[in-house]
């Protein structure tokens, strides 16, 4: 309309077309400074990641992109020390449809043969290291969640058929059936009695990129729950998902003790281990305390820790403390003590070993 106006202007009134490119010119010249000044301000936060395209052409990624599953996708990330964060299964299973290389200038990550199990986020930083210490750059940085479409698999492939959510009062807790297409329509639901939970928006709510959220679980939400989700199609149901209410408390470890053997031989190698099921930030210390200890015994203390995955949004973190008498004898007989230590306090357990 605007257009068909000028033209009607222009023959009567020439001298106006002088006017108006001015004014054009000027609009843009305001427009650009607003530019700088955003462009400017962005440098305190710029990101590093794009998207190669056809033909050699590249574009910077949007928070999300949708992608058919089996397409092939290349990133790249500016820097000449760069770190990848991406689907952590990929790294489980080395899977060879993944390769990164670093080369001078950038870092690049292609996926080959993309499945719907691939959608997920995918970022990289730029590493600042001095000497041997390496930190995160935040002011470099790069990440976009990718959807890989299958109207076989609207939901995101999982090892397992089944999975235990634990819900800790004192954090959400996640129902992970994240979809493959983000336009899919999600609902969750209880087995028994058989009912869809309503999503309020507040308490539970729907993450296309996590699931579905508890925001303050209670034991009123334990029990089996699914998700279903329909797309253009028969609606797709999720495996199920057993929530199980765990209060944590906070004190003192948790410690179990065992010995093998309780009764012994002279000779034997006698195994005392001294093990803490907790969260997994909780540093445990362990202190011994044996029927050898004031002659000085020689005995081998192992200390160790690690992370065991309990269905996802749940991780245990196992202490242990080994002590080893090797060629057992009879002032070796009597009772260890264990005591495990972490911030809140300690726990001594016992047990007994006696000469056979």
């Amino acid at each position: 309309v605007i257009g068909q106006h000028a033209k009607n202007k222009r023959p009567k009134e020439p001298g106006e077309n002088k006017i108006k490119p001015v004014n054009k010119k000027a609009k843009p010249k305001t427009h650009r400074m607003k530019e700088r000044e955003s462009a400017d301000s962005s440098l305190k936060a710029q990101s590093i990641l794009t998207q190669v395209m056809d033909k050699g052409r590249f574009q910077k990624v949007a928070a999300t992109l949708s992608l058919s599953a089996g397409e092939s996708i290349e990133l790249r990330c500016k820097g000449s020390n760069v770190t990848w964060n991406y689907p952590s299964y990929l790294d489980t299973f080395k899977d060879s449809r993944l390769s990164i290389k670093q080369l001078d200038r950038y870092s690049q990550l292609i996926l080959t043969n993309s499945t719907a199990a691939d959608t997920g986020e995918y970022s990289c930083w730029l590493q600042l290291c001095n000497g041997n210490k390496c930190r995160k750059d935040e002011t470099r940085t790069g990440s976009t969640y990718i959807f890989f479409t299958d109207k076989e698999e609207l939901f995101v492939p999982t090892p397992s058929y089944f999975e235990i959510v634990y819900l800790n009062p004192d954090r959400p807790a996640v129902i992970p059936c994240r979809v493959t297409t983000p336009s899919a329509k999600v609902t969750l639901h209880r087995e028994f009695p058989a009912e869809e939970i309503e999503t309020d928006g507040t308490d539970i709510i729907y993450d296309v990129k996590k699931g579905f959220v508890y925001q303050h679980p209670t034991s009123d939400h334990k029990g089996i729950v699914y998700c279903k989700a329909e797309s253009q199609g028969a609606p797709q149901i999720s495996i199920k998902y057993h929530l199980l209410y765990v209060e944590v408390p906070k004190g003192p470890p948790s410690a179990t003790i065992e010995v093998s053997p309780d009764r012994a031989e002279v000779s034997d190698t006698v195994r005392v281990t001294c093990t803490v099921l907790g969260e997994p930030g909780v540093d445990v210390n362990f202190r011994w305390q044996y029927p050898g200890q004031e002659s000085e015994r020689p005995v081998i203390i192992q200390n160790f820790w690690r992370l065991i995955n309990r269905g996802t949004g749940h991780t245990t973190r196992i202490s242990k403390s080994v002590l080893l008498v090797e060629d057992f004898e009879a002032r070796d007989a009597g009772n260890y003590l264990c005591v495990a230590q972490n911030l809140q306090g300690e726990t001594t357990v016992a047990t007994e070993v006696e000469l056979n």
